[in-house]
């Protein structure tokens, strides 16, 4: 992944605008340490800061066509784009190995709609100049960030970025721009172009699960996200999503080392480092890292274990409120050990990770769901918390790893995996007859049955219960931010929210908090991009979104 920024009709000098312009895309360097590009054509500018994965040595951006006449900046992966190299009607001549230069060919032939033929994770604006207008894009679920923003003295200029500290100081309007959608500044039209068959949350699922399928689709988005030609790891917390994601990466690279395959850029990467490395964080003693500890000696992985302390933490708070660009009480609570984990990845030299962000909304895995009122109310909030990860986890994932120039992939939320466990009956799903959170994909997994066949995990890890990642870190985390904020609002501030929030009143000190410091570093225009998680009280979930509030939840020694 990298950083992106572009600016098309600018409304001064082109010339004039752009030391500005390599300004504002400094500013996501920390995105792509790698190299900085930049291309102009007429009154319309890409830049682009670079983390090299796939085609290291000639990836470089922004791409341009055999022509100059189109011009690409992209952050992200296509893990099909061989094969659609090989779909395309046309003989192009492409001069670099990286895996986004397909997207200029597919655009001239298929339009702005080409986005739909990608598999990946993905945030593109394209530059046609021979129509002067540009085509911005975000993959199907939101994994990759992008803001388009606005500003009122100058209409007819538009603006993308990867992060909102690129587009605040020029822009008086930002929006986070809709996941599954392309823009075309000719028509200045947002059109979405994922239409899976899942999409409308009323449309209640009916298919039986096939446990075999569900298996096989999540070993196939894992073994698609092994693409890479640079050294990768796996998060690892000891739950069951990053332990199911971390084993089937430990399979597949087996598979290929032994297959003696040394062609594809898999094979390169895992022939130079033939063991996977899994990492994990939590305060000392924490039940996340017990778990994880457990897990990595029975996968074999190298395992790297990090620990920090409350004031580390806390010291890093305002760092991780800059970074994630959010106020949400949720985001920040689980980023703040991610952001720290990051870091300490990075400096191991990793540059890619896997993780397991998607299953809980998939699923309906998080504890609050126990308490649905009917399998369609349980399947349209599984939908509806798919559709927003990417003001949530999505945006998690992505920033806290971004921070440090480290890439994180997400095989729950393969497209493909997602059109067969979003049509699965939620019968399957609910927790009834005994049944725990996430039963099927634990079950699917589940090798009891088969004396025969190498178990995926330890029995007590995949049937686990469901700790949140802010949790499972360790307990005394999150009762520190809340005791740290109790001393950071008084009671008199509390009882007197600011106008500017209009109705997006902090219910918690702590929410009031993270408000504050979150407008300390960004202007009003901001706050209009972030999405607060508010837990069902309808549902009579807790007023606190920690899942050990859940009357469910079987607290673990801390």
């Amino acid at each position: 992944m990298c950083g992106i920024l572009a600016v098309h009709r600018v409304a001064e000098d082109i010339e004039a605008f752009k030391p500005k312009a390599l300004y504002l895309s400094k500013q996501l360097r920390h995105r792509g340490p790698d190299w900085s590009g930049k291309a102009i054509r007429n009154k319309t500018i890409l830049c682009h800061e670079r983390l090299a994965i796939v085609g290291v040595d000639s990836g470089a951006q922004p791409l341009t066509s055999e022509d100059g006449k189109l011009v690409l900046s992209v952050n992200g992966e296509i893990y099909n784009h061989l094969q659609l190299r090989q779909s395309l009607k046309g003989s192009y001549n492409f001069k670099t190995h990286s895996d986004c230069e397909v997207i200029l060919y597919l655009y001239q032939e298929y339009g702005p709609a080409c986005a739909k033929f990608l598999d990946g994770m993905f945030s593109f604006v394209l530059y046609d100049q021979d129509k002067d207008k540009v085509v911005a894009a975000r993959d199907p679920i939101g994994i990759t960030t992008l803001y388009q923003g606005f500003n009122s003295q100058s209409p007819d200029t538009v603006h993308f970025a990867s992060e909102l500290k690129a587009l605040h100081p020029v822009c008086d309007k930002i929006i986070a721009f809709p996941p599954g959608h392309y823009y075309d500044s000719e028509t200045k039209q947002t059109v979405r172009y994922f239409e899976p068959s899942w999409w409308d949350e009323d449309r209640i699922a009916t298919n039986p699960v096939d446990y075999k399928i569900l298996r096989e689709s999540l070993e196939t988005a894992v073994r698609k996200r092994l693409m890479a030609e640079v050294p990768y790891g796996v998060l690892l917390s000891g739950g069951l999503d990053s332990s199911l994601i971390a084993s089937i990466a430990v399979r597949e690279t087996e598979k290929i080392t032994s297959s003696k395959e040394t062609e594809s850029e898999e094979a390169r990467t895992i022939n130079a480092w033939p063991k996977v490395h899994s990492f994990a964080i939590g305060l000392p003693g924490s039940p996340d890292l017990l778990a994880a500890r457990k897990v990595a000696e029975f996968l074999g992985t190298i395992h790297h274990e990090h620990t920090f302390t409350i004031d580390e933490g806390l010291d890093a708070l305002r760092d991780v409120i800059f970074h994630l660009e959010t106020y949400d009480v949720t985001t920040i609570r689980a980023s703040t050990p991610m952001y720290l984990l990051s870091r300490k990845i990075k400096a191991q030299g990793v540059k890619m990770v896997l993780s397991g962000e998607g299953s809980d909304e998939i699923f309906g895995g998080y504890l609050y769901f126990g308490n649905a009122p009917s399998p369609a109310d349980f399947h349209s909030e599984c939908v509806r918390r798919v559709k927003n990860l990417h003001l949530s986890d999505c945006l998690r994932a992505n920033k806290s790893t971004m921070a440090w120039g480290l890439e994180a992939r997400v095989p729950f939320l393969d497209k493909d995996f997602l059109e067969v466990t979003l049509n699965v009956d939620p019968k399957e799903k609910m927790y009834i007859n005994g049944r725990k959170e996430k039963y099927i994909i634990r079950k699917a997994f589940d090798t009891s049955d088969k004396p025969d066949v190498k178990p995926y995990l330890p029995d007590d890890i995949l049937w686990r219960q469901k700790e949140q990642f802010s949790d499972g870190v360790g307990y005394s985390w999150i009762d520190a931010l809340k005791d740290t904020a109790e001393l950071a609002v008084s009671d008199e501030e509390f009882a007197v929210p600011r106008k500017e929030w209009a109705d997006d009143i902090p219910d918690t000190k702590e929410a009031y908090w993270y408000r504050k410091l979150f407008d300390e570093i960004f202007p009003l225009q901001c706050a209009d991009t972030v999405m607060r998680w508010i837990p069902k009280a309808e549902w009579g979930c807790p007023a606190d979104p920690s899942g050990r509030y859940q009357a469910s939840h079987i607290a673990h020694l801390d």
